[in-house]
């Protein structure tokens, strides 16, 4: 009870601006944890294993995100519809729809699993890999899909957490995952020998404690949110799907565009540029997760406030996750420029003399990117979190894929060059899209709240 409290209180009446450093910072921390992490994982395997093995667990991410797609979907699209319930005072909706969405995951991560562990050495073959580097590239996805039943449910969990109150929980956990794998990690490469396999069940056994960990308050019925019965239904399944959708397509559509960027840099650039397309995707896997851990940590309250009514308080609260994404992104932007030697040197030895000259090349222009990609990330965030998917979706879609596509032909006659200025273009469409769809969208918000002070004011009378 006390939780339950905590979480509506929490939402509902804490100021905006301290209720964005109460939410927010730590979710930008617990984020910030498992980009470290993710950064250290890429150093280990490529100074440890060289620049083959860390060219081949570049070649198979987008599957193992792939791998984690349905997962999300669900987890992101129950986490809307749970908060707006809380909102609207219907407790055991939300708790029907919290129990659905874990079993959900668990049959989707059994699925998907097996799938993948079936098709890896088709798909890296596809990608124009052989020999060793798709030897390599075949075990790394394979580890992630024997243990996708249980490490696809840990991010939906902590979605969970936070709907419930359980902010610095959370954080206190994505830290301890993030510092398990990264033990493990070491230890299984620098310690024991082991192969790129190793650094893929390293992180796995650290999403597989902390997922159970975080189920087991569930468990016990010590949260705000409760397992019982299941009751699917086709509406509920459909609210889910249309609420995740604008995250699954991003992954999905991402993952192609990157499948795609891969086969391409490879046979235009070898192994160096993919390797280099790796360094990128380090960097941008350093960013993002901030900004998503501030704007994702929203979500629960705008959510809680769009169900019950308060449209002004929902705006004061994306003011704060606007201005925050704005001033991380540009801070980004400028590290990247200034400094595109010493992020290079983390994944790649002195000797390889051509590929530190091509990646710093690349870093640099890959910096622009931030000037305006905040802008597009906030506002997806935004019009997902108060039930506007096909919005969100427009913005996902054409961010990960859409825009990415038409860029690879328009800048094709730069080669190499092109394919680097491709995020900065992108992001910069993105962001004209999201001002057009916020335009829309504000003359809804305006009607909204007008219709809310009618009905004060009749009330009042």
């Amino acid at each position: 009870m006390k939780g339950n409290m905590d979480s509506k209180y929490l939402f509902a009446k804490v100021a905006p601006t301290k209720l964005f450093f109460i939410a927010a910072v730590p979710g930008a921390v617990s984020m910030l944890a498992s980009a470290l992490y993710q950064l250290l994982d890429g150093i280990f395997v490529g100074r440890i294993l060289g620049d083959t093995a860390f060219a081949a667990l570049n070649l198979a991410m987008p599957f193992v995100i792939i791998n984690f797609s349905l997962a999300d979907l669900i987890g992101v699209g129950s986490s809307v519809p749970i908060s707006i319930s809380l909102g609207k005072k219907e407790e055991e909706e939300a708790n029907n729809i919290f129990t659905c969405a874990v079993l959900l995951i668990f049959g989707a991560g059994i699925a998907v699993g097996l799938i993948l562990f079936a098709a890896a050495p088709l798909l890296i073959r596809l990608m124009g890999a052989d020999g060793e580097f798709a030897s390599f590239a075949v075990q790394y996805l394979r580890v992630y899909a024997i243990c996708s039943p249980v490490t696809t449910i840990v991010f939906a969990m902590d979605n969970y957490l936070r709907i419930c109150g359980q902010i610095r929980g959370s954080m206190y956990l994505n830290i301890f995952m993030s510092i398990l794998s990264a033990g493990l990690e070491y230890l299984f490469l620098g310690v024991l020998g082991f192969g790129i396999w190793g650094a893929a069940l390293a992180t796995c056994l650290g999403m597989m404690v902390c997922a159970l960990t975080a189920l087991y308050p569930f468990l016990r019925g010590r949260l705000l949110l409760h397992f019982r019965r299941p009751r699917f239904s086709l509406r509920l399944l459909r609210q889910i799907i249309a609420c995740g959708s604008p995250n699954f397509l991003n992954n999905i559509a991402g993952r192609i565009t990157s499948i795609l960027m891969n086969a391409i840099l490879l046979r235009m650039g070898g192994e160096n540029a993919v390797s280099v397309y790796g360094i990128l995707m380090y960097a941008d896997g350093f960013i993002q997760p901030l900004l998503y851990g501030m704007c994702d940590s929203l979500q629960p309250a705008v959510g809680f406030n769009w169900g019950a009514g308060s449209y002004r308080r929902v705006a004061a609260i994306e003011r704060c996750c606007f201005t925050a994404s704005g001033i991380l992104s540009l801070l980004s932007a400028a590290v990247l420029f200034l400094f595109p030697g010493q992020i290079t040197r983390l994944f790649v030895g002195g000797d390889s003399t051509a590929l530190l000259l091509m990646a710093e090349g690349a870093v640099r222009l890959f910096s622009a990117t931030y000037l305006t990609r905040w802008f597009s990330f906030a506002s997806q965030s935004y019009m997902l979190a108060v039930e506007k998917p096909v919005s969100a979706s427009v913005i996902s879609v054409s961010t990960a894929l859409f825009f990415p596509v038409i860029l690879i032909a328009a800048l094709w006659p730069l080669g190499l060059t092109g394919l680097w200025l491709n995020f900065a273009g992108t992001a910069l469409l993105a962001a004209v899209l999201s001002v057009f769809l916020l335009q829309n969208f504000r003359k809804e918000m305006k009607r909204r709240m007008q219709a809310a002070q009618e009905r004060e004011r009749e009330n009042a009378g």
